[in-house]
């Protein structure tokens, strides 16, 4: 194999990278369509990069390393950054004691620290091949696009110390014993994949009827799924 077939993937996975960066400093300005739109890319390249190291048969350790590094970056740090200015600057944080604002903000830097927890874990875990344990930090980081959207529809004080809250929750998630299946397809046999189809036609559902924000909902439901068949899988 060749250098240039080599390293594919990882230029693949570069493009992951780079469109995280792009997410984090629209997240600071506070453009969270652009940061979703950063993010989706960040997904897609995390999906082609895997599919092209299968193809190609350019598995490397490096590989692997530079994949955890980008998805750090694309779904850890830039849903954290884009919570982290919705709390400080959205309205719904109005009113709350404002020298202790920052502070609820910052609670948002548990996304990625969490997130690099989570992909440590799944680094050195034998179990983690065809499912996962715990909440994959790519399906957080569309949760986390998913309540910015939605809470920009809302006014009530009490939305504030509920997003606090999910930081916490899904912080935990992301490193609970919580068996998850994988959504990717191995091949397209309903019986298979009957989990998977469910999820893609709800997301369907959910972002015709509340755009982005929907995406909080497809998260959850496929929270939800997990638990019922943890069984299964």
């Amino acid at each position: 194999m060749n250098a240039i077939t080599k390293n594919i993937p990882n230029s693949i996975t570069c493009l992951n990278l780079l469109s995280g960066c792009f997410a984090c400093l629209f997240a600071y300005k506070g453009e969270y369509d652009i940061v979703a739109l950063c993010i989706g890319l960040s997904a897609l390249f995390d999906f082609l990069d895997g599919m092209a190291a299968r193809l190609l048969h350019a598995y490397s350790p490096m590989g692997k390393e530079l994949d955890s590094l980008a998805d750090l970056i694309s779904f850890g740090l830039a849903p954290g950054f884009m919570a982290m200015h919705f709390m400080l600057y959205d309205s719904v944080f109005h009113g709350i004691n404002d020298s202790y604002q920052i502070w609820w903000a910052l609670s948002a830097l548990l996304i990625p620290i969490f997130s690099a927890l989570r992909l440590a874990k799944f680094n050195i875990d034998a179990r983690q091949t065809t499912s996962f344990i715990g909440l994959p930090v790519p399906a957080n980081a569309l949760f986390w696009i998913g309540i910015c959207q939605a809470s920009l529809q809302i006014e009530n004080k009490a939305c504030g110390y509920t997003i606090v809250c999910l930081v916490i929750l899904f912080s935990f998630l992301l490193i609970s014993e919580i068996p998850m299946f994988s959504l990717k397809f191995k091949n397209l046999k309903l019986k298979e994949n009957y989990l998977r189809y469910l999820i893609l036609i709800a997301a369907a559902i959910f972002l015709i009827f509340f755009g982005l924000a929907g995406l909080a909902a497809t998260i959850g439901l496929y929270i939800i799924l997990s638990l019922l068949t943890a069984k299964k899988h």
